[in-house]
């Protein structure tokens, strides 16, 4: 059995969608895992991960336009506001979505299927510097 563990940072221009899935994969390869999984964790509570459609970007944009809808700023009921307006709302999202992803690995390679990539979901309006630990396991 193999276990390994990286990080790797991704520096984003705020709110939006930035696609990790070469980053995961060449850690994947370098592990030498065969067959196991990968699980990917973000270190941070104002941004998240998805496995979302990486084909059209239009399927981006409209989730970004969905949860800009679901989550707005400036809400009068928000109490956790000390950094903006986009402070308690960047949390919600977080929340709806995932903070972590596994996906299986197959033959040295993730098992991701045609149209999906693996995403920081960055929920802040400022740029940040997102960590991410990877840990793979297998044989």
């Amino acid at each position: 059995m193999k276990a390994s563990t990286e990080s790797f940072s991704v520096g984003t221009r705020g709110k939006g969608t930035y696609e990790i899935t070469d980053q995961v994969s060449r850690i994947v390869r370098e592990s030498g895992v065969r067959t196991g999984t990968v699980t990917v964790f973000i270190q941070h509570t104002s941004a998240s991960l998805v496995i979302y459609e990486n084909a059209d970007p239009s399927a981006r944009t409209d989730l970004h336009e969905f949860f800009e809808r679901l989550v707005p700023e400036n809400q009068d009921f928000f109490v956790h506001t000390a950094e903006g307006p986009d402070d308690m709302p960047s949390h919600l999202r977080m929340v709806l979505t995932r903070t972590s992803e596994t996906v299986p690995i197959q033959n040295g390679a993730m098992q991701l299927g045609t149209w999906q990539g693996i995403f920081l979901f960055e929920h802040r309006t400022a740029p940040h510097r997102r960590t991410l630990a990877v840990s793979v396991l297998g044989i």
